[in-house]
């Protein structure tokens, strides 16, 4: 599989000109009829005036990866060469499913391309911790606490706090609601168009899903700014905070995923830069990861419904080892 090379145009509607096809690149001279993905998922109204230069990765159908089993407790995943614009490996990467937290990268990404991260955030009673179920991962706001903006990305993409999720929400969006259509509406301009959202954190809802593939396409984007790659790269994050009686604070969040953690030992020449976890009931366990070879080649791997928490590492693993030997 190769990539879609979206290439730039001001003033045209490029629909026609359009291809996506197994085993090759289009756009520009010489593109051939829409076909499949697109042609099934295509909006005008995101094409008009839109430029576009990203090169994506497409896959219609399952691609195999030789040396990998695919597991059967799985309900999707998939390994993209970012540099060879090629998808190594596609199970059902287009099949709906509940995205549990991995939702909050989209969260992520609009905090970074709408505000100013340095702003001072006042916690809402929303975002207040008690405010969520008894399960629900929280990293304990408190309402009338301030935080800046990038403190609560750090608590959110690494500790995965709902109650940051919220909080970023309310502030980038004026209201969760707000937000969520402005999260729904990010999604279709990226293609992510098998994707709904009904809230900033992926706590469950039946209306609420995504698929491995438009996972992709977010993840793909997110990792496009420096401020996110440095906080999933982190070992650990110290946020600053003010409480509710004017006193100084600060807490410290380390990252959810077991290879962070060294509890689960990373594949011999690769790096593992970060991701995002994502665990309940109805999701499953599922994760999306960046990694480098030995040359610093880009990969996104993905894995989305697995059965435990073993059987998540243990296929994240084999996709992992199946990168291959770093090339110049």
């Amino acid at each position: 599989m190769r990539c879609i090379s979206r290439a730039k145009s001001a003033a045209l509607v490029c629909v026609a000109s359009i291809s996506l096809f197994t085993g090759g690149c289009i756009g520009g001279k010489g593109a051939t009829p829409v076909t499949a993905y697109e042609l099934k998922n295509y909006n005008q109204d995101l094409y008009q005036g839109k430029l576009y230069a990203e090169e994506l990765c497409v896959a219609q159908n399952d691609v195999a990866l030789e040396g990998y089993t695919e597991d059967t407790e799985l309900h999707s995943a998939a390994l993209f060469d970012l540099t060879g614009e090629r998808v190594l490996y596609s199970y059902k990467a287009h099949e709906r499913l509940y995205p549990a937290s991995t939702t909050k990268i989209m969260t992520a990404l609009l905090a970074i391309e709408n505000a100013n991260l340095d702003d001072q955030v006042t916690i809402s009673g929303n975002a207040d911790a008690s405010s969520f179920p008894a399960d629900a991962q929280v990293c304990g706001l408190a309402k009338g606490e301030v935080w800046t903006l990038r403190d609560l990305l750090g608590a959110l993409l690494l500790y995965s706090g709902n109650d940051a999720a919220t909080a970023i929400a309310e502030y980038v969006g004026g209201s969760e609601e707000a937000f969520v259509n402005m999260m729904n509406r990010r999604a279709q301009e990226l293609m992510a168009n098998g994707t709904h959202f009904m809230n900033p954190h992926g706590l469950h809802d039946d209306n609420h899903y995504t698929t491995a593939y438009d996972l992709y396409l977010i993840f793909n984007e997110c990792i496009k700014h420096k401020d996110f790659v440095n906080i999933i790269q982190s070992e650990a994050y110290t946020a600053y905070y003010t409480d509710v009686d004017g006193n100084s604070q600060e807490a410290l969040f380390t990252p959810t995923n077991l290879y962070a953690q060294g509890e689960v030992d990373v594949p011999e020449n690769v790096t593992i830069v970060g991701g995002k976890t994502g665990t309940t009931d109805e999701a499953g366990y599922c994760l999306i990861l960046m990694e480098k070879d030995s040359s610093d080649n880009p990969y996104i791997s993905i894995v989305m419904g697995a059965s435990e928490k073993p059987v998540l590492y243990e296929d994240m693993t084999s996709l992992i080892e199946a990168i291959p030997s770093g090339q110049q």
